[in-house]
């Protein structure tokens, strides 16, 4: 019986380990989207003393303020944490050797861990499970050290757009005024190649903050800036310019439109938010009004931007476009507490996220 016991405590403790591991590998080195239920458990447990804190805040940019912390200190939590798990996996299969008692396993496992070499044993076996966990132990910061460069570099090319699209679209970004500069300053001609600038872009972010997940909360340098509502800019102005703008047809816009919904609704699936996969017009609503569509067309009129004749058609048109990615593109301003903007973040209110979304099993739209 005590066999028994000593035989699946050690089992117990090298399940443990393992899975440490793997929770790490997916965070560090799998080079694809995978969730780990333990990096969900420390952010959504993170999350919750955050949006405590943020109850005693009056303004957004205090808001602001606060929630940059949020995705860097989850995200170094994690080492503590997989330490902890590591030493505790480790003490129970020292346990099983007859190491000592619970304490003295505990203490062996830190030394070893830690590479302290303050406790050793003469037990060849516990020699080199000892070994092993300080190899882990230092995999594990070389791992941390390789992987924050490769995070800050995707960070860097995210932000460089976010900011280059407030030069063509305003701050806060908004389809109307971005249609209004291309028309006044490059011409409306030139909308193609920009398209296909932000198709690349979403790809981008699709894999980048599917593969490295804490980049969804990472925050914009500036308050005012966000990752979220400037794609949200440009899929309005993209949808707006193939339903409503009376220029010659090109696909770049549909295609950036689409790789811009595909990739908020991947990102969106990561984190089990529930979304239509397939939405259709009318049967799907939209949260912009046929008023605020026809008086955005009824601006860029007056501003001399050439528009197609049937209204109703083009607000059909528009809303068959927009319901791709409307009900994502509030959740995900909702998840990251994006700043204002029109046709966002706007008006997000009605939706509530699940206190705990981090833990939820996969819906199904």
């Amino acid at each position: 019986m005590e066999i028994f016991i000593e035989i699946s405590v050690f089992i117990f403790g090298l399940v443990i380990v393992v899975m440490t591991i793997f929770s790490a590998l997916s965070t560090f080195v799998l080079t694809r989207a995978a969730r780990s239920q333990l990096n969900r458990v420390v952010f959504g447990l993170m999350r919750r003393i955050f949006d405590f804190i943020l109850r005693f805040t009056n303004t957004y940019e205090q808001r602001d303020q606060i929630m940059a912390y949020y995705s860097p200190i989850s995200l170094i939590m994690l080492v503590p944490v997989w330490y902890a798990l590591i030493m505790l996996g480790y003490a129970a299969m020292y346990w099983s050797l007859d190491v000592g008692d619970w304490f003295a396993d505990i203490r062996y496992s830190g030394s070893s861990l830690l590479t302290l070499g303050f406790a050793t044993s003469e037990n060849p076996f516990v020699t080199i499970l000892s070994f092993s966990e300080a190899l882990i132990g230092l995999i594990l910061v070389a791992l941390l050290m390789a992987y924050l460069p490769t995070m800050y570099a995707a960070f860097s090319r995210r932000e460089q757009a976010v900011s280059m699209l407030e030069v063509r679209a305003g701050n806060p970004p908004s389809a109307l005024e971005m249609l209004l500069r291309f028309n006044r300053i490059h011409g409306l001609d030139k909308l193609n190649e920009y398209w296909k600038t932000w198709e690349i872009w979403f790809a981008d972010i699709e894999e980048s903050h599917t593969t490295l997940p804490a980049l969804v909360f990472f925050r914009s340098p500036r308050s005012d800036n966000s990752w979220i509502t400037a794609a949200g800019a440009v899929l309005d102005a993209a949808a707006i310019t193939v339903s409503a703008v009376d220029i010659p047809a090109d696909v770049s816009a549909s295609l950036s439109i689409r790789a811009g919904y595909l990739a908020l609704r991947r990102i969106a699936d990561y984190f089990d938010i529930p979304n239509p996969q397939n939405p259709r017009y009318p049967n799907d609503p939209i949260s912009i009004k046929r008023e605020e569509f026809d008086e955005l067309l009824s601006k860029l009129e007056a501003a001399g931007v050439p528009l197609k004749a049937d209204r109703e058609k083009a607000w059909l048109d528009f809303a068959g476009w927009r319901v791709n990615y409307d009900r994502v593109l509030l959740v995900l301003c909702k998840l990251v507490m994006a700043p204002q903007a029109p046709w966002s973040s706007d008006r997000v209110q009605r939706f509530k996220m699940p206190p705990m979304f981090i833990f939820k099993k996969k819906h199904k739209a």
